[in-house]
């Protein structure tokens, strides 16, 4: 995997060609491809490098008027960051494990705070940091074909990209709930979550696409406006019903509590198949990720996306540099032998004191993340 790092003064004022991502100007909008369909267009280093100073170019620019974000392939928007590549770069204390996140988190408060009207065609699988590339904006698409998840406390991490900031802002206790088990939402679930802003039907989306680049000086109205009939014509699937409906009411009740132990105790309480299910999901979890997952949602519902990402871009470097660390087992197990069996240390909840949760989130002081 090649990890050569990209001067973003390489981006030229023309069509930018990078093999990984495209970038191009198509009628009156900035188009963003991410163009690595073998692998899910997993997001690399040199993809955020050459993405975020076009990204702020564009946004200057009196030419472009919105900007457009899809993934290559048919299978996937972004199936999430290039996890393998930041853990062998973190074993060696190679500086791409602090680069990857510091820069991935720059470019996700760009997106949030981007001035110009920023649509996601989030079509096929979207994790991790494909979250990250898309919720942040002010439009999110989503077809039959998305599958939506922050599966993170499986390898040992927590739901990063600013999830700290766009789930505990979800319905009730469902981003709390997504955050800690991994739920996987598909198709029109993922806008009836919250997730994304819109649905649109898979085949419409190039019509659509066709309509967006053609707007002139549109305001976020009129892009509003364009979605809403596209999503009006697009009737698949809308006589199911929202695949948590009917455990919302308990999802709310089951996950309140002041600890992650207190929700484990509600769960096997409860008894019913759900609880069953969620508990026995959450027992295969990393017990230190479940732990920070639950602080880092708590704190981030009260904070501003950017000093969510701050307090994210902590927690990302406790999880590179403590040796030992679940995220390096969890990887191996679920990534790289694929064996699906990680030895979490510490095995369970009740080995984890609040101080070593704590110092998680503890200043880096001089190494903080800046924007």
């Amino acid at each position: 995997l090649s990890l050569t790092l990209i001067n973003s003064a390489q981006v030229c004022s023309a069509d930018f060609y990078s093999s990984d991502v495209l970038m191009e100007k198509v009628g009156n909008a900035g188009v963003i491809t991410l163009n690595r369909p073998k692998v899910l267009n997993a997001l690399n280093l040199p993809m955020i490098r050459h993405i975020y100073p076009q990204l702020k170019k564009w946004e200057k620019d009196d030419e472009t008027d919105l900007v457009i974000i899809k993934g290559a392939g048919g299978k996937a928007f972004c199936a999430g960051g290039d996890i393998r590549a930041v853990t062998e770069a973190g074993k060696v204390g190679d500086p791409l494990a602090q680069d990857f996140f510091r820069e991935e988190y720059i470019l996700n408060h760009a997106i949030g705070t981007c001035k110009k009207p920023y649509i996601a065609l989030i079509d096929g699988i979207t994790m991790g940091g494909g979250v990250g590339l898309s919720v942040h904006g002010r439009f999110r698409v989503a077809t039959e074909k998305t599958l939506f998840a922050m599966p993170e406390t499986a390898i040992g991490l927590f739901p990063d990209v600013g999830g700290g900031y766009f789930l505990p802002r979800l319905e009730g206790k469902l981003g709390l709930f997504l955050a800690l088990t991994g739920f996987r939402l598909k198709g029109r679930d993922v806008q009836r979550a919250g997730v994304a802003s819109h649905f649109v039907e898979a085949q419409k989306i190039p019509a659509l696409e066709k309509e967006l680049v053609h707007l002139k000086s549109p305001s976020a109205e009129d892009v509003s406006r364009l979605l809403d009939s596209y999503q009006s014509q697009s009737g698949l699937d809308a006589e199911k019903p929202f695949v948590l409906k009917e455990h919302l009411a308990d999802i709310n009740r089951l996950f309140s509590s002041s600890s992650v132990e207190g929700i484990l105790q509600n769960l096997k309480a409860d008894g019913s198949p759900f609880a069953k299910k969620q508990a026995e999901t959450l027992s295969k979890m990393s017990p230190i990720s479940l732990k920070i997952t639950y602080k880092q949602l708590q704190a981030g519902a009260s904070l501003s996306l950017q000093d969510v990402l701050v307090m994210e871009y902590r927690l990302s470097q406790a999880c590179m540099v403590k040796r030992g660390c679940d995220f390096y087992e969890g990887v191996r197990a679920l990534l790289i032998d694929k064996d699906q069996s990680p030895k979490w240390n510490p095995s369970s909840l009740e080995e984890i004191s609040d101080q070593s949760v704590e110092e998680c989130f503890s200043s880096l002081g001089q190494k903080d993340l800046r924007f």
